[in-house]
């Protein structure tokens, strides 16, 4: 009964399946530069990533599960800088694509490459067809996708905030400011 109201407001928040996602790769004119020099695809044993990852984030990425809405600190991060995935570090998303879109989760218009960021999959759980998102380097789950973003994709990539973290412009490595 404690998990209805998260389950509910999740329903709620991302229950649109998206279109079919564009072949662009340009990230946005404002977006952060970053290490673009993506690595092989990382392949490790469950048991690996459950060593690696804390408790909530091998729920969250490779169990396919949901954090609760308004609990990541990284929905109200307005700092410029990357979302990198959590398990692998591969660059997704930069902080020029993300808006507020009032679900509580982190939300972006546009993965910073749609060839090298996330991967989509049909995902029927809970009686809804929505189409789940998954890092394309070590295929942990994500989030989701919806189409009721803002232009100019009009996409909602709903992800959850233990399956990111988040990299200051000034903290990255080759930064040329």
């Amino acid at each position: 009964m404690k998990y209805l109201l998260p389950l509910l407001l999740f329903m709620i928040g991302c229950s649109k399946p998206k279109p079919q996602m564009s072949n662009t790769n340009q990230p946005a004119k404002d977006a952060v530069n970053v290490d673009t020099s993506w690595t092989a695809e990382v392949v490790k044993s469950e048991q690996e990533w459950e060593a690696e990852l804390t408790d909530e984030q091998y729920r969250v990425l490779r169990e396919k599960g949901t954090e609760r809405s308004f609990t990541s600190p990284l929905n109200k991060n307005y700092e410029k800088g990357v979302y990198v995935c959590a398990a692998c570090k591969n660059p997704l998303f930069s902080s020029a694509t993300k808006f507020d879109s009032g679900t509580g989760w982190p939300s972006f218009y546009a993965p910073i490459s749609a060839t090298k960021s996330v991967e989509d999959h049909s995902d029927t759980s809970y009686g809804m067809v929505r189409v789940e998102t998954v890092c394309k380097r070590c295929k942990s789950h994500l989030g989701h996708v919806f189409d009721d973003g803002p232009n100019p994709t009009g996409l909602r990539y709903c992800m959850n905030g233990v399956s990111l973290e988040f990299v200051k412009e000034s903290e990255k490595e080759g930064n040329r400011e």
